[in-house]
Order: structure tokens, then sequence, then C-alpha cells
């Protein structure tokens, strides 16, 4: 297993919905995959997926989030979401290397911050630090007190925790209540 990771381009985008599709056993990711890549509240975005040969395994979708209003004049934010990898390679690392490419790329744009509501066990691994809201950044939308620790974020600025605190805002499409319950 060679794995090779590319930014995407239009022509990936049967890929990514295959991906997104069979990680997630059903269509609900790969439509918010497709609706967030057409959104412009969500650029700068960065795509990648994962190949072996010639066959797509894994996708990652990192899109612009905001501090408290939309104003294209703040630093530049992210928040990862989401991330897939086909069933048959999960647990081969893959999440990590496309986790690992996409914050270095991250961070050559100049981003700041990232941000992921995700699995509390997973995420740490890869620089991701617990409960974001203890931090000064709270959620776009209520996370339950029990599962607070899956809100997380991490600095990609070289001095750290640099950036002021407040509630994110998400690109559009991923700014709606449903996308943040369990």
């Amino acid at each position: 297993m060679k794995i090779q990771i590319t930014e995407t381009k239009e022509e990936d985008f049967q890929n990514i919905w295959k991906v997104e599709s069979l990680a997630f056993g059903n269509e609900k990711e790969a439509q918010l995959t497709a609706d967030l890549l057409n959104d412009q509240t969500a650029e700068p975005m960065l795509s990648l997926l994962a190949f072996d040969g010639e066959q797509a395994v894994g996708h990652i979708l990192f899109t612009r989030v905001y501090l408290n209003e939309m104003d294209t004049s703040q630093p530049l934010l992210h928040i990862l979401a989401p991330l897939a990898i086909i069933p048959e390679y999960q647990k081969k690392g893959i999440g990590g290397l496309l986790i690992k490419e996409g914050l270095k790329r991250l961070r050559a744009m100049g981003s700041e911050l990232v941000f992921v509501l995700g699995h509390i066990e997973y995420y740490p691994k890869y620089g991701f630090i617990s409960d974001a809201r203890k931090l000064g950044w709270e959620a776009p939308f209520p996370i339950p007190e029990e599962v607070a620790d899956a809100w997380m974020v991490q600095s990609l600025h070289p001095d750290g925790f640099v950036s002021k605190s407040g509630k994110i805002l998400c690109a559009d499409q991923l700014n709606k209540e449903e996308h943040w319950r369990e």
C-alpha cells in the first residue's frame, strides 16, 4: 500500500462522493461535502484525496470559519469536516496522513486555528485540544456538556494561540444546526 495525497480538482468530484458515501454508509456526508465544495463562504478551503494506486480511499475537507461575524479581513481560521476513509482502508493510518498533510498545507496558507467536532480519543493524537469552549471558542451551536470535549481546536500559528476568542461561524452550508447534533 503506497498512499498518495493530492489536492482535489473539479474532476475528482465522483471520487470524493464515492469515498464519503462508502465511509459513512450513506450519502448525508457526501451531500454536505458537495454543498461545501460549492459554498463560496467556505473559501479558502482545502480538499485532499488519498489514493492507493488509482483507487481513492480517503478524503478530508477543511473550510473557512470566522469569529463572531463573517468578516473576510479576519485572520484565516478553518474547520475540519468531514474526514472519510473507505471501510477496507480504515485503521491503517490514512486518516492521520490526511490530517497531517492538511495541517501542513493550512499552516503554509497562513491559517491560525483549526477546529473539529470529532472523536475525543482520535483527534488529540494529531494535536487537537479538547473542549475548545474552555479556551474561549464557542461552537456554532451548543455542544452538550457530556460531550464538550469533542469540540476541539489546534493552533497553527508559530506563537501558539494568538487569535481572539469568540463564537465560531462556519460556511453557510455547515452553519446549520442539523450538522451539530448526534
